[in-house]
């Protein structure tokens, strides 16, 4: 099962942070899927990171992967997206909804 698939309400909110941010310049208001293949690559990598640092480092060397370093440009573009992403992330871990259990989302009735 894909990540966009396993954790849709995730996958959606840091397609959507992407966006806003649009490290690239490739948000033209209606394309919205647009960074869909990065958040795919992304998202299976936090589970290594540990701060914000680590977090910044993974934006940058995927989005290179993705653009090739010039279009990507420098690392200091993606610490304000990777800012962001690590709260979600956060969130999504350490959810303060008691019904939930796991990092996982599982609910319990």
């Amino acid at each position: 099962m894909s990540t966009k698939n396993r954790y849709p309400e995730l996958y959606a909110k840091v397609e959507e942070l992407f966006f806003r941010h649009d490290p690239i310049g490739i948000n033209f208001g209606d394309n919205t899927d647009e960074y869909d293949p990065e958040v795919g690559t992304v998202l299976p990598r936090l589970e290594s990171c540990k701060n914000i640092q680590d977090v910044t480092d993974v934006l940058h060397s995927e989005f290179v992967r993705w653009f090739d370093a010039d279009i990507a440009g420098s690392r200091d573009r993606y610490i304000p997206i990777a800012a962001e992403l690590w709260q979600i992330w956060q969130d999504f871990k350490n959810p303060s909804d008691p019904h939930f259990i796991s990092s996982r989302n599982v609910i319990v009735p």
